[in-house]
């Protein structure tokens, strides 16, 4: 009897690594996987159940990783925010969980015990769908019925290639491996050596998603046509195959519908995206379900684990993932309600890190978006229901946010006090979790994609459109006083009512408002790598300023081009890799 193991391809646990950056001993004590029979596995409930196991890994919570594994998930709050300038580590002090200072200063070192477990994470969940593949095709249950097939297959590519375009993101240059290998040393490079391609395979799997999904699916959660034909879309935009991809986002604009059959539309308000209430919405494209309350809390929002803030749920001691002063300026707006493209970071919306709550202290009296005071908590302005942001309660040791993370705290991913009272959301000790969704597309991010591919083989006026219809709903969602009698500040959004001169000023405005609309979300670093300007925004716009802001955190960090673009692959992988005395895998350029 064939045994299945639900851990695979290139797959080992470095516990010297794990350990030496000072993670959480609780994170290490996990049990070991399961071993399955195939046998058990070749019915109905069997292979249903192996493709939820496929849906579980999206957390990227790798059982046995610890509370580095549970920072790696597809929310990218470390390879996608970090990277890309929208926040600092910070931390308790800056030692825990050090790895993340390397990535943070652009300095990975291959055994990087965080772009271990992100590996581990992304080949875990393709070996898990590549499990549902290999086993579909051998099951003569009467209960999975040939349509059952046809799903589970479509939405086990799906899931592979989700995978897939995770480790293309923050890798680039790693192998293909589908549910017919049998020899898991595949090589990332050909017979030239030359890195592979596979983006190849990556459309196949999404093409074969949206040609055989139906709108409407078995549960909330799962993967339809629609939200498939929109990653395929985003696939060939990642390529700069603008005519496909518009193509598909035209259909997903205009037809496309959430797996309960409701037509895509932007959330009334721009908060709805963030709160446990209004999850699964009009404008969920895909989102990765978090529960509580399961007797484990093994499926909550555990990525969110450490950058909750200090104060949240009577909690001291989560100071993680701080939102940049960069970021923060990003807002200001002109009189006309326009974001400052150019010289957006010349005047800082006031920090307030060197001023203590028994201080006076003068809010940013200047025009804003209301988007940040849904993205960023700062000083004077309410933090969701928790009650007024203040300095000490959320900053923690005198010093600490200073010399590391600074005067704000993420807001997007934080629950509520009234869901916390709710019990969807829980804290024991420093451990926290929540029942918050993760929306890994949302339809704003479609619009812009869309635009994208508009200014480049469309018509520059759509993108403008498409531009405008997100900034509308921004200016509907102001952030309200405690008392819910005014707003919390000056707040001013217009829309773009004259014609971009030309393909390059539309370029600067779509770009900018990716930046505005999805800041902290994970895509910021991705957005800069496939744009070319990764090297120009990071060593010109963003580090010049941050060094000083931010000396002891930021260290000696640059972006060095043709490398800093993809995390180093990892030394165990390599050595896992080996195959007649040498690996099979090459190391990314420049490590």
């Amino acid at each position: 009897m064939k045994a299945i193991k639900t851990k695979g391809i290139y797959f080992a646990l470095v516990f010297v690594l794990l350990t030496s950056y000072g993670c959480k001993d609780d994170f290490l004590d996990q049990a070991p996987q399961g071993v399955y029979s195939e046998a058990a596995l070749l019915n109905k409930k069997g292979i249903e159940g192996l493709l939820v196991n496929a849906y579980a890994s999206l957390d990227g919570n790798v059982a046995g990783t610890g509370g580095i594994g549970a920072s790696v998930g597809a929310d990218n709050w470390i390879f996608g925010s970090i990277l890309g300038g929208e926040a600092y580590k910070a931390g308790v002090n800056f030692a825990d969980q050090g790895g993340i200072n390397d990535i943070m200063q652009y300095a990975t070192p291959a055994s990087n015990p965080h772009i271990d477990a992100k590996w581990n994470s992304i080949f875990d969940g393709i070996a898990r769908a590549n499990q549902v593949l290999k086993l579909l095709p051998g099951i003569t249950d009467p209960a999975v019925t040939a349509a059952d097939k046809k799903r589970i297959e479509a939405e086990a590519k799906f899931l592979r290639a989700f995978q897939y375009f995770e480790g293309k993101k923050v890798f680039g240059n790693i192998p293909f491996l589908d549910e017919k290998v049998v020899d898991f040393k595949v090589p990332n490079t050909d017979a030239s050596g030359n890195y592979v391609n596979i983006w190849s395979n990556i459309e196949t799997d999404l093409k074969h998603a949206y040609d055989n999904l139906d709108e409407v699916t078995l549960n909330v959660g799962r993967v339809n046509k629609w939200a498939a034909g929109a990653y395929l879309a985003k696939a060939y935009l990642y390529q700069k195959k603008y005519t496909e991809a518009k193509a598909l986002f035209d259909a997903v604009i205009s037809g496309g519908k959430t797996n309960k059959g409701v037509p895509y539309d932007l959330a009334a308000n721009f908060a709805d995206n963030f709160r446990i209430s209004t999850q699964n919405g009009k404008e969920s494209v895909f989102e990765i379900q978090h529960v509580i309350g399961d007797g484990g809390n093994t499926n909550g929002f555990q990525d969110a684990i450490l950058t909750y803030p200090n104060g949240i749920a009577g909690g001291t001691n989560s100071w993680f993932f701080r939102p940049s002063q960069n970021t923060v300026n990003t807002y200001r707006t002109d009189a006309n309600g326009l974001p400052m493209i150019q010289g957006y970071n010349d005047e800082d919306v006031t920090p307030f890190e060197t001023v203590s709550d028994q201080e006076a202290f003068t809010p940013y009296a200047k025009t804003l978006d209301p988007r940040l005071d849904h993205t960023v908590g700062r000083r004077g302005i309410p933090y969701l229901d928790w009650g007024m942001m203040t300095g000490v309660a959320f900053t923690g040791p005198p010093g600490e946010s200073i010399t590391n993370g600074g005067a704000y705290c993420g807001k997007k991913f934080v629950f509520s006090k009234a869901e916390f009272n709710a019990g969807l959301a829980t804290r024991v000790n420093w451990y926290i979790s929540s029942s918050l969704n993760y929306v890994a597309m949302r339809f704003a991010d479609v619009l812009l994609m869309a635009a994208e591919c508009e200014i480049e083989a469309g018509s520059v006026d759509k993108a403008r459109d498409y531009v405008n219809r997100v900034r509308k709903r921004a200016a509907a969602s102001p952030v309200k006083s405690l008392d819910q009698t005014a707003n919390a500040a000056n707040y001013k959004v217009g829309l773009y009512e004259t014609v971009w001169a030309d393909k390059e000023a539309a370029r600067k405005a779509v770009r900018f408002e990716r930046r505005l609309e999805l800041a902290e979300e994970g895509h910021a670093f991705f957005d800069l790598v496939r744009w070319g300007i990764a090297e120009q925004f990071v060593n010109n716009e963003y580090l010049p300023k941050e060094l000083l802001r931010r000396p002891l955190a930021l260290g000696g960090a640059k972006f060095i081009t043709n490398k800093s673009e993809y995390q180093p692959i990892p030394i165990y992988a390599l050595t896992q890799s080996n195959k007649d005395g040498k690996p099979t895998l090459k190391q990314n350029p420049g490590y």
